[in-house]
């Protein structure tokens, strides 16, 4: 036998093939580039501060830059536009006078509002005058104010009844907390709140039920905390045997304690002023006593003086005789001169 005129032939294993075929391909495949994207800064932007839509993993030699507001390229949204070789810039429709387009394409927007959260997009022409297109994102919130509580009721007993404490104002994205005595709510099935938190329910409240309350609201640019509230819950002590007196009970017990009042302070009159007219009847009687004796004394002394006075003071003078007094008086002469009683 003849050899074989060419070499010998080698046998190709399976797994070669696909093997081969793996290899050019990454052999021929072009380097992966970074995607365009745009980053807000600050991510949650608080209303009224600055944000800024910067563009990252721009292509090579951009020729020209268009934001538009909104998630498409609407040329009734257009905001800016720059073309780099000559730095002309051309606002649009939705351009509002806080915007401002940097040469890098980054967009600016001074002075945030709620309506300025939303998507912006952004496309760049390169040098081939392909488009690119990437869109972003900002969020504003607005700063919070300073919260406040608010009860349904401010009267409040003991073991009746139920409150409704309410966090105000309400306002949206915001997230409600409470607090007990600087602390968290405690757990107790007598405390409920809503499913936004925003209401706390106290159920048979007590008197440990007074706090003080605090609540706290939260969104992602600002916290606010309110001044502590606290209840104010009275004892049912007066009421435990009686439950449920009505207004008209009240009030009837309360005229009752008034006329009893006025009853009293009557009485009270009465027996002083019999007091102090009794004793200006035993004065009357006796000073009227005192001057009749005094009287009845003076007019004694007054007859046993004059009886005295008139012994001694009757005197007769005769200028003939003198005579002799007599049982029975005599009517005076010419001749007498008679001198009656002389009083002292």
């Amino acid at each position: 036998m003849e050899p074989p005129s060419g070499p010998p032939r080698r046998k190709c294993t399976p797994w070669q093939g696909p093997l081969l075929t793996v290899s050019l391909l990454i052999f021929w495949s072009r380097p992966v580039t970074a995607q365009l994207t745009i980053e807000s800064k600050p991510v949650d932007a608080a209303e009224g501060s600055d944000v800024l839509l910067l563009v990252h993993n721009q292509p090579e030699n951009p020729q020209a830059y268009h934001w538009f507001k909104g998630e498409r390229e609407d040329s009734n949204q257009k905001i800016l536009s720059l073309i780099t070789n000559t730095q002309q810039i051309t606002q649009g429709p939705a351009h509002s006078g806080r915007e401002t387009i940097y040469p890098n394409g980054s967009l600016l927007i001074q002075k945030v509002t709620q309506n300025d959260s939303g998507i912006f997009h952004l496309r760049i022409t390169d040098a081939n005058f392909d488009g690119h297109s990437t869109s972003g994102q900002i969020r504003v919130y607005p700063v919070l104010p300073t919260p406040f509580i608010r009860s349904n009721t401010s009267d409040l007993v003991e073991g009746q009844g139920s409150v409704a404490l309410t966090c105000e104002p309400e306002t949206q994205n915001t997230t409600y907390q409470w607090s007990m005595n600087n602390q968290s709510l405690p757990d107790s099935s007598r405390l409920q709140l809503s499913l936004d938190n925003r209401i706390l329910t106290i159920h048979n409240v007590t008197r440990k039920d007074t706090g003080p309350y605090e609540c706290w609201t939260r969104n992602p640019v600002s916290v606010r905390r309110s001044d502590p509230f606290t209840l104010n819950v009275f004892s049912d002590s007066a009421q435990g045997s009686s439950p449920g007196l009505s207004a008209g009970a009240i009030a009837g017990i309360v005229i009752g304690a008034l006329a009893g009042v006025v009853l009293i302070t009557a009485v009270v009159y009465f027996l002083y002023r019999r007091k102090s007219g009794g004793a200006s009847v035993q004065s009357d009687l006796t000073e009227h006593k005192s001057s009749t004796t005094n009287h009845s004394q003076g007019h004694s002394d007054i007859s046993s003086n004059t009886t005295d006075e008139v012994a001694y003071s009757s005197v007769n003078f005769n200028a003939q005789q003198l005579k002799k007094p007599t049982s029975v008086s005599a009517s005076p002469t010419d001749t007498e001169t008679v001198y009656s009683e002389v009083k002292k």
